[in-house]
C-alpha cells in the first residue's frame, strides 16, 4: 500500500490517513483504497449498485489516472463507495474528454467505525508500462472536500496533473 498525502490547503478532519495500491493484470488492473479514521463523520454516497455515473468526484470517491509512458493520452477511473464508477479518456491534459470503453468494473466497499476499504477490479485495455496516479476525495459535512494523492504539483489540487502520477506500473 502507498500512503497518499493530504493537499496542503485541506484541513485534516476525521480521516487521518489514506493508502492505496494498484496492480496491472492481463485483463486491466486491481486496486484497493483505505481510509483510516472516523468514517461515520464523513459523507458517503448511498449504495447505488454497479453502474456508470458521472460527477462521482463531487463527493467521497477514489480515482486512478493511467497514462502510458511517453504518451499524452490518459485514462481516468472514478470509483465510488456507492458501487458506481466512471471511466474517461483524454487526448492530453483535460483535452478531448470522452467516455472510455471498459469491459467491466466491479467495486466493493466495506467499512466500520475505524476505516473504509474499497476494492476495484477493472477489465479494460490498460497499456503498460504506465505512470499512474492514485487519488481520494473525502467529503465532510457541510460540503468541504479533502484531496489526497501520491503527490501534487504547485498550486491548487489538480489530479489531472502528471505530478500526481508517481507510480510506474508494468505487467
Amino acid at each position: 500500500m502507498h500512503p497518499l498525502m493530504l493537499h496542503q490547503t485541506c484541513d485534516l478532519g476525521p480521516i487521518r490517513a489514506v493508502t492505496a495500491s494498484v496492480t496491472a493484470t492481463q485483463q486491466g488492473c486491481e486496486a484497493e483504497f483505505r481510509l483510516d479514521g472516523q468514517v461515520p463523520a464523513i459523507i458517503l454516497p448511498p449504495h447505488a449498485g454497479p453502474e456508470r455515473r458521472d460527477n462521482l468526484w463531487k463527493t467521497t470517491c477514489f480515482e486512478i489516472f493511467w497514462q502510458p509512458i511517453g504518451d499524452t493520452y490518459y485514462r481516468e477511473f472514478n470509483l465510488s463507495p456507492s458501487g458506481c464508477w466512471a471511466a474517461y479518456d483524454f487526448d492530453s491534459f483535460r483535452e478531448g474528454m470522452r467516455d472510455a470503453p471498459v469491459d467491466a468494473i466491479a467495486v466493493t466497499c466495506s467499512q466500520n467505525d475505524a476505516g473504509l476499504v474499497l476494492k476495484a477490479s477493472i477489465a479494460a485495455d490498460l497499456p503498460t508500462p504506465a505512470q499512474v496516479a492514485l487519488n481520494a476525495i473525502v467529503e465532510h459535512p457541510g460540503g468541504a472536500l479533502q484531496f489526497w494523492a501520491l503527490g501534487f504539483g504547485p498550486g491548487k489540487p489538480e489530479f489531472h496533473s502528471e505530478a500526481c502520477r508517481q507510480l510506474i506500473i508494468e505487467l
